[in-house]
């Protein structure tokens, strides 16, 4: 068995070194183009050579606009982003500067009306924006949704069940905004 893998090595080592031998025979090998045949083979390498750099030029270039053009895309998108909401808010706006302009006249019934018309019309605009209030009295305790600030005795609640929301907490679509301040059973 040692025999033949030292046969197999030998073997092995005689291939390449008659490969690399023949190699080098063919690189020695004078070459029998002509002088104009090998002047015309070095202006093709030469052109094609000046093609591929004109190529990459130009797909650098188109690559750098495009760079470009992305980074205006994103800081005007930035810029604008709050454009809709912004539209959604003004009636609200106009709501309160009317009851602003309202006289003194103006009894606490009709300004209450005001305030409510306003409070319904701001949280419409929110809620078309994904706003929604993160529900909390009688749910169980949640550090994701609810900040708890406080624990209170309670024999109406099990334990660890939201009892009194001090602060509303939001979320937009899925992700909190701002969680609901709460106070928890023990």
């Amino acid at each position: 068995m040692e025999q033949e893998n030292q046969n197999l090595q030998e073997e092995a080592v005689e291939t390449e070194t008659s490969e690399t031998a023949q190699a080098q025979d063919n690189a020695a090998a004078p070459d029998e183009r002509t002088r104009e045949e090998l002047i015309a083979e070095v202006a093709r390498l030469t052109a094609e050579a000046e093609d591929y750099k004109t190529r990459y030029l130009r797909a650098q270039a188109d690559f750098d606009n495009f760079r470009r053009r992305s980074r205006q895309e994103k800081d005007e998108f930035a810029a604008y982003a709050n454009v809709k909401l912004i539209e959604e808010l003004l009636p609200v706006l106009d709501t309160f500067e009317m009851a602003m302009k309202s006289t003194a006249e103006t009894d606490v019934k009709t300004l209450l009306t005001g305030i409510e018309m306003v409070y319904r019309q701001l949280t419409g605009a929110l809620e078309k924006e994904g706003l929604t209030a993160i529900e909390a009295v009688g749910q169980p305790f949640d550090p994701n949704l609810h900040e708890g600030i406080m624990q209170v005795a309670s024999d109406e609640h099990p334990a660890n069940t939201v009892v009194q929301e001090l602060r509303k907490g939001y979320k937009v679509k899925d992700k909190v905004v701002r969680p609901s301040m709460v106070q928890v059973s023990q």
